[in-house]
């Protein structure tokens, strides 16, 4: 591709089709390869820290939401962006479980109504999308999961504080060192991915909810895990 050509997009994320000696197609494949194999080694190497710093945790909060979902409780489920789409899929998985003889457990994501999330937005802010439909859903003894790369989403934050309020557990996903969410004392189990770029924070955070998912799914129809469930 000459020097002269392609769009703006197309120079910020492939600059090196743009060099003046133009790269050969070889050259192009071995780039790709060789940032798709560290890539993998990176989300590979974050997987094991994660285990290694937060196995007990994230089994701890499984068997608490085990517990709630035992007791007739329901999820609340909430994340802004590409988070909203993570709670889109636990809710999916919940409700409609993969494998046969789990039985479908109530779960509701608060960024799926259109219509909600922007009346609240427009009539009393932003903040508060998530907070007025834990006040209209959420019963003592449900559960409040919220996902976010920083920790610092105000709208997540608010939603937790209101939930400790009404008695729900409450469950943080959080990046980074965790931000205000991990020093929050309305969380009761913040679960953290020591990272600093967002595609990463958001593949190991799809890993520890899936394992959520399993350590509820198991403890509800036969526990596999031993011991008694902890706390933050």
């Amino acid at each position: 591709m000459s020097d002269s050509a392609g769009s703006d997009y197309d120079r910020l994320f492939y600059p090196y089709l743009f060099e003046v000696e133009q790269a050969s197609l070889e050259d192009v494949l071995e780039q790709l390869r060789s940032s798709t194999v560290e890539k993998s080694l990176d989300l590979v190497k974050l997987r094991q820290r994660v285990l290694t710093e937060a196995g007990a945790q994230i089994i701890a909060a499984g068997r608490a939401m085990a517990q709630a979902f035992k007791q007739g409780g329901a999820l609340l489920v909430f994340g802004n962006g590409g988070s909203s789409t993570d709670a889109l899929d636990m809710v999916t998985q919940l409700n409609n479980p993969v494998r046969p003889g789990w039985k479908p457990l109530p779960a509701l994501a608060l960024a799926h109504n259109t219509a909600m999330v922007t009346a609240v937005a427009n009539d009393v802010g932003f903040d508060n999308v998530f907070t007025r439909q834990i006040i209209a859903y959420g019963q003592p003894g449900d559960i409040a999961f919220g996902i976010s790369s920083s920790g610092n989403s105000a709208n997540i934050l608010t939603a937790f504080d209101q939930a400790r309020r009404q008695k729900l557990l409450t469950i943080g996903l959080a990046g980074y060192d965790g931000g205000k969410m991990a020093r929050s004392p309305s969380v009761d189990f913040s679960l953290v991915v020591p990272s600093e770029q967002v595609p990463r924070i958001q593949e190991v955070q799809a890993t520890i909810y899936h394992a959520l998912l399993e350590i509820i799914f198991e403890s509800l129809n036969g526990p596999v895990l031993s011991g008694p469930a902890g706390n933050n």
